[in-house]
């Protein structure tokens, strides 16, 4: 339980969400949108997060939906990262997801949630940014639909009241090769040292990481790089590293020296495995 009292509120609609939040902000509240809840427990105990005003999202039905529209697979904010697990129609999501916490917080923890949270990993977010995923944005301005790497620098960058509807995914990537690898310094649970997803699309491997920095991020020059057929896997991996948006983490999980062995090791064998077509 949190140590501070709270009003709580599950609007029925977009509409009323956005009502609320505006409602409780003119009350000089803190609002917050809430889905999972998993994060703002936690965080909110260890007084890192203070609510007056929790504002539940998952009655609303836009938030719930799984299936099919048109070309492309939407999900919706408010699913647990369970329901990955049991379908398996998106295996990039499935193995990248399943690989968060433990089965009894992922069936708390929603994609949503892991994606707009504050913990630096947020590795749900991997796979959209390499299936050029789209996203539903709701606020005060309306609804509007964006690319996800275009609103995705370090977090989503969601303006005062919006909140992330749905994710949207052509089929065409549902089904391209890919790889996800997690690698811990111990135990199966837990902390992950890193995660590095991959994607190969027409040819070119796509990659994604999460734990190499202090945020996750897709990153174009690295790409370019270790997609370089005239350089050995080696020569890539290594010349990748000076793209690296930010310096590598430094923390109880693992020294940078340890995570850069790590990563050149991990980046390698996907490009192996991807079939990165190194010279002889």
């Amino acid at each position: 339980m949190l140590s501070y009292n709270f009003e709580y509120y599950k609007p029925k609609s977009i509409k009323e969400a956005i009502e609320q939040y505006q409602t409780s902000k003119s009350q000089d509240k803190k609002p917050l949108y809430y889905g999972g809840g998993t994060e703002i427990l936690t965080l909110g105990r260890m007084n890192y997060i203070y609510t007056d005003a929790i504002i539940d999202l998952k009655g609303i039905p836009e938030c719930k939906v799984f299936g099919f529209q048109n070309n492309e697979l939407i999900i919706g904010s408010t699913l647990s990262l369970s329901v990955f697990e049991e379908n398996k129609v998106f295996p990039l999501l499935t193995n990248t997801s399943k690989e968060v916490a433990d089965y009894s917080s992922r069936n708390s923890i929603t994609i949503g949630g892991n994606i707009c949270g504050q913990i630096f990993y947020r590795e749900a977010v991997l796979p959209f940014l390499l299936s050029d995923s789209t996203v539903i944005i709701a606020g005060p301005s309306g609804v509007k639909k964006i690319l996800i790497n275009e609103i995705f620098n370090k977090e989503l960058r969601l303006d005062e009241g919006e909140f992330l509807v749905q994710i949207g995914t052509e089929k065409e990537y549902l089904k391209a090769p890919y790889l996800s690898v997690k690698k811990r310094k111990q135990w199966d649970t837990g902390y992950p040292l890193l995660t590095v997803a991959a994607l190969k699309k027409d040819g070119i491997i796509r990659f994604a990481f999460s734990g190499v920095c202090s945020y996750p991020f897709r990153s174009i020059p690295m790409e370019k790089i270790l997609n370089d057929k005239k350089l050995s896997y080696k020569d890539r991996v290594l010349a990748s590293f000076e793209y690296l948006p930010s310096p590598i983490l430094n923390d109880i999980e693992g020294s940078d020296g340890y995570r850069l062995f790590v990563l050149e090791n991990t980046l390698s064998n996907i490009l192996s495995y991807l079939g990165g077509e190194e010279l002889e």
